[in-house]
């Protein structure tokens, strides 16, 4: 599956990135912490599925597998050794590792694209299955009982590293969420001005021609698949951090419908469109979860119904088309004017 255009590749609108870190940054001033900061960890899960997808075409139908991974990991490893920098790690490192493994038997196996997204929905599926029905005693990891559709409650949370006694809670902790995204941000940036970051695009438009010209389109996409793996876990560990309970509902189809669906909403071939289409229907998603009246389900099929017949792209997309006819309009209209006072001029000479 390939993703939409590529807006901006590498290169960062300095204006709009710093404007959009002093809102970020001041924004606990004027309101909780708890909902935007919930806000920002969908936002890096849906950053982490944009690159991969958007930039390397790759889709994956089970991406919240390595999200849960990443919560799981990070509940099992902080109740275990008590304090967070070490389990931090390793909820990156390991869903990072097993999206290495998934991703090597699907690329080098040459796995359509059909089949590619039926293996990692049942990834998904397996997980979300194995994980509810570990509701007994016997299924521990060390002294840490799994507690099935009861999930892991009361893990120790955040901490400054070095000292489990200065915890991260309210604005500490949406301030960690903050720079969690940022450096993800950057780091996307990074690899798609890169060298590494070109033959990934090249590898979405026509993948048997990279190859012809010497790349090896299996181990790069291999790669990809391992960072945006990465990220999500770093996703999963501070959504587990937030509730501070990490059930099996992590790893459910919903959480694997919901971050597609924010990624297509906010626009293919883009980092800020995931970003801003899962705060955007993020937001709307806690809103519509006030009422009873309409199911939060048919709201967000219908956004997407909309969004891929009126605006296929996504909202980011559309609107720097907009914005780019309305520039070229306006000079077309100071050419059109400055041509007519010329002729004028003329006219006007003896």
């Amino acid at each position: 599956m390939t993703g939409g255009p590529t807006f901006g590749v590498g290169r960062i609108r300095w204006g709009w990135f710093i404007v959009g870190c002093v809102v970020v940054l001041l924004l606990p001033a004027v309101t909780g912490t708890n909902t935007p900061a919930l806000l920002l960890i969908w936002a890096l899960f849906a950053l982490s599925l944009g690159l991969m997808w958007g930039f390397a075409g790759i889709l994956s139908f089970g991406h919240a597998a390595y999200f849960g991974l990443g919560a799981y990991t990070y509940a099992i490893a902080a109740m275990t050794v008590g304090e967070s920098t070490g389990p931090l790690v390793l909820a990156i490192v390991l869903p990072a590792a097993a999206a290495a493994v998934i991703g090597a038997m699907m690329f080098y196996g040459r796995i359509s694209d059909v089949y590619m997204g039926v293996i990692t929905l049942v990834v998904t599926l397996i997980l979300f299955k194995f994980m509810n029905a570990t509701a007994g005693d016997a299924y521990r990891i060390g002294t840490v009982r799994l507690g099935g559709f009861n999930g892991i409650p009361a893990f120790p949370v955040l901490n400054l590293p070095g000292d489990p006694s200065i915890t991260a809670f309210g604005t500490p902790f949406y301030y960690v969420v903050c720079a969690a995204l940022l450096l993800c941000y950057l780091l996307c940036r990074w690899i798609l001005g890169s060298f590494f970051g070109k033959v990934l695009i090249g590898i979405r438009e026509n993948e048997a021609r990279v190859e012809l010209l010497g790349y090896s389109a299996p181990a790069y996409k291999t790669a990809i698949f391992t960072i945006s793996a990465g990220m999500a876990g770093l996703a999963g560990c501070l959504f587990a951090n937030w509730a501070e309970i990490v059930t099996p509902g992590v790893f459910s189809l919903g959480q694997s419908a919901e971050v597609i669906i924010w990624t297509i909403v906010g626009g293919l071939g883009t980092l800020v469109g995931p970003i801003v289409g899962a705060i955007v229907l993020g937001y709307l998603k806690l809103l519509l979860g006030q009422q009873t009246l309409i199911d939060n389900s048919l709201v967000l099929g219908a956004i997407l119904i909309l969004v891929v017949l009126l605006l296929p792209s996504g909202l980011l997309p559309a609107l720097t088309r907009w914005r780019a006819r309305r520039d070229q309009a306006s000079v077309s209209r100071r050419q059109a004017s400055s041509t007519r006072r010329r002729r004028g001029h003329r006219g006007d000479a003896p």
